[in-house]
């Protein structure tokens, strides 16, 4: 398997397009860190003899590099994060419908796109994250009363500008309507304990200092403080739980990691050969287990560190949604100051 990372100049596409044996190859562009991901393409390389050529980078910056490179992308496997990003990939025309038996028997059809552009490869859920000493779990409820009197400089999140918060709005949007879900992040805002700052994981460090009480933010984030090597990490997450909230309601927000067959790809049947490989059995138990996502195939046992947190109902929403609704979010988010 080919790794390549950093500034994507235009050397990258020699290194995806010299492999010598055409039609053995499948070229990714990928926005999931390499560790993670590696142990899943070097089982599909073991069991298939296709090689793969990756070339990782930031998100939106992959989407706008495939959008300026067009037909001539050497791309034929776009795998990112967040249901927004993949729909905004369609909107673009960067990924083409395909048809997979397989990957609409394993895959529910509210975390893939109906047309096929683009199929949900692993779930991630957005709690609440408190800290097990100054809240109690029969505090809390639902994401609406996050903006209650109740938490006054209490909440941590990050920046609206995070597609995570952004798709969450997106889903309130399709769930309450624009109205309601402007006057829930207005009252959120005023309930910030400090300026939104850094990632999920720096919300869930700031918790356990005693900087905010509560926070937003994805379940496997605490889980890789909660598996990490450094003390400080383990020691915070040892200081709060999940809660999981909206359980006689809609349910915990949740979002995808998924692909889609580039518009430009040259090894179609390879892209969605790996996109199946990768929605089966192995390779779902495999995200479980190294990224402590849970699987989005039904059935596939989740990792002992997420398992320990308990089941929950999920929203059913269709994910399409979150991409539909974006840019209602991002307006809400500006009127109600949210950073």
């Amino acid at each position: 398997m080919k790794l390549v990372s950093g500034a994507m100049a235009l050397g990258l596409v020699a290194a995806l397009t010299s492999t010598p044996a055409p039609g053995a190859e499948v070229n990714i562009y990928s926005a999931r860190k390499e560790v993670l991901i590696k142990p899943l393409l070097d089982a599909f390389e073991a069991e298939t003899g296709i090689e793969v050529n990756i070339v990782s980078g930031n998100a939106d910056a992959l989407l706008q590099r495939l959008e300026r490179e067009g037909v001539n992308s050497p791309a034929d496997v776009l795998l990112t994060v967040d249901a927004g990003r993949l729909v905004r990939a369609k909107d673009k025309g960067l990924l083409q419908p395909v048809r997979s038996a397989a990957l609409e028997a394993a895959i529910p059809s509210r975390y893939r796109d109906a047309d096929g552009a683009w199929y949900g490869l692993s779930l991630r859920a957005r709690p609440i994250i408190y800290a097990t000493d100054r809240v109690a779990p029969g505090e809390l409820s639902t994401y609406a009363a996050l903006a209650g009197p109740a938490w006054k400089g209490r909440v941590c999140v990050r920046s609206s500008n995070n597609i995570y918060n952004q798709s969450m709005l997106a889903a309130f949007v399709d769930h309450i309507g624009e109205a309601e879900t402007e006057a829930w992040a207005k009252g959120l805002v005023a309930n910030f304990a400090r300026k939104p700052q850094g990632g999920d994981r720096d919300q869930i460090r700031a918790v356990a200092a005693g900087e905010c009480d509560v926070a937003l933010a994805n379940t496997y984030y605490l889980a890789r403080l909660v598996t990490s090597s450094n003390a400080e990490d383990r020691e915070a997450a040892a200081k709060v739980a999940i809660f999981w909230p909206d359980q006689q309601g809609h349910g915990v927000h949740v979002n995808i990691s998924g692909a889609g067959v580039t518009a430009s790809a040259k090894n179609v049947a390879n892209a969605i050969r790996l996109i199946e490989f990768l929605a089966g059995d192995e390779a779902q138990r495999l995200y479980a287990g190294a990224v402590y996502e849970y699987p989005v195939k039904p059935g596939v046992a989740w990792s002992d560190v997420v398992a320990a947190w308990g089941r929950f109902k999920a929203d059913d929403l269709n994910l399409s949604a979150l991409g539909a609704n974006n840019a209602v979010a991002v307006r809400i988010a500006d009127r109600a100051g949210w950073q």
